[in-house]
């Protein structure tokens, strides 16, 4: 081996810069003395970092307290993370809409979207709405699309990592789409594409109702339900993306199919048809008899999917969202199963969320994206870009 020297100056500048970038993203208009005492750096370290990330336009100096300088004089001077030195937008593509969230870099919202969209639309027609609602959140926004930093996107279907749907039936034309790279075209930042259940999962771990738990799995319920699932915090996709697909599982040894379970007729129900699916359920909470028997069975299903889910990953929660979210009584059923066949059952609870879990899930991953470049220590951040 050969002699140990001393640690590499750049890395100790780009560790001192993270330190200080979180806490300044972390306080109210800290001052020089703040700094120092929350991150433990010498004060001449301190302001060499603030320097320098106000050339880089991240902190801005607040305005003295007018008052507080007539009471004490000359105020100590405060700072102010930037959140927005640049944005983010977070995007849902669904059978019926379309939505965007705009925030800045400190993840608060400050623009939003959305637009209705026929289930039948075809793959272009859905992505011009998509570009319609971008324009729009930013026209009203008045944030220049140069300012994006990073684009997140949940979408149907198992998507890869260059954002190709493998495999989406969901959508018309969606099969083999390559949606990151058709999304690409409209923006000079990075456009991350993610399975709509799974950006949902992240979504309910940063901001509704499992920010208490680390092991969860999201169900995003619908007639072919899907699933996200977080394993120590973290995102898991499976090998090939398709981790939580729950709703294949009628294939292994079950011949019904949801369209067959919920329909009250010989007819299968359509799956895109949201509103021939919320009639039934209309139906059953005013007591008609073959709609209540059609909604016992999809919850059976349902509990017995997730059963399955929850056997193999043993979650400490499990979030349902989607429109079966609001039916009555899918808590107690879910419950007494998971009791029933799971060996530890988990907590359920409803998605806090609601509509909005896809889309905010997928600004938190450009939101991540954006700060493994904010706060890189090693320098191999903007390669993985």
């Amino acid at each position: 081996m050969g002699r140990l020297t001393g640690g590499d100056p750049s890395l100790l500048r780009r560790i001192n810069s993270a330190v200080v970038l979180h806490a300044l993203r972390g306080s109210e208009s800290p001052t020089l003395t703040d700094l120092t005492r929350i991150t433990g750096l010498s004060r001449p370290t301190v302001e060499g970092v603030v320097e320098g990330l106000f050339a880089a336009g991240l902190v801005v100096e607040e305005g003295p307290d007018e008052s507080a300088a007539r009471r004490q004089g000359r105020p100590a001077r405060r700072f102010r993370f930037r959140a927005e030195a640049g944005y983010l937008l977070g995007i849902e593509i669904g059978s019926h809409r379309v939505s965007a969230l705009l925030s800045g870099l400190d993840g608060r919202i400050v623009g939003a979207g959305s637009r209705e969209v026929s289930e039948t639309a075809c793959a272009d027609d859905r992505l011009e709405q998509v570009r319609i609602v971008i324009a729009e959140v930013l026209r009203r926004t008045g944030v220049a699309r140069s300012s994006l930093r990073a684009v997140g996107v949940g979408s149907p279907g198992i998507v890869e990592a260059d954002g190709t749907v493998r495999l989406g039936t969901a959508l018309p034309d969606w099969t083999g789409l390559a949606l990151g790279e058709r999304l690409r075209r409209s923006f000079r930042c990075p456009v991350l594409v993610e399975n709509d259940a799974n950006a949902a999962a992240v979504a309910e771990h940063w901001k509704g109702a499992a920010t208490e738990s680390d092991d969860i799995v999201f169900v995003l319920a619908g007639l072919s339900p899907g699933a996200g699932s977080l394993i120590g915090g973290r995102l898991h996709r499976g090998f090939g993306g398709a981790a939580g697909e729950i709703g294949a599982l009628h294939l292994l040894g079950r011949d019904v199919t949801p369209e067959h379970l919920l329909s009250t007729t010989d007819t299968p129900l359509d799956p895109l048809d949201e509103r021939a699916v919320a009639a039934v359920f209309a139906q059953a909470r005013q007591g008609d008899t073959g709609a209540r028997a059609a909604v016992e069975r999809f919850i059976q299903r349902l509990v017995h999917d997730v059963a399955a889910l929850v056997l193999a990953l043993d979650p400490e929660l499990v979030v349902i969202g989607g429109w079966a979210a609001g039916l009555d009584g899918v808590l107690g059923p879910l419950r007494d199963e998971l009791a029933r066949y799971c060996l530890r059952p988990p907590r359920v609870a409803l998605s806090l969320l609601g509509e909005a879990a896809v889309a905010t899930g997928a600004l938190r991953l450009a939101l991540d994206h954006v700060e493994e470049q904010l706060f890189a220590v090693d320098g191999s951040a903007a390669a993985r870009r």
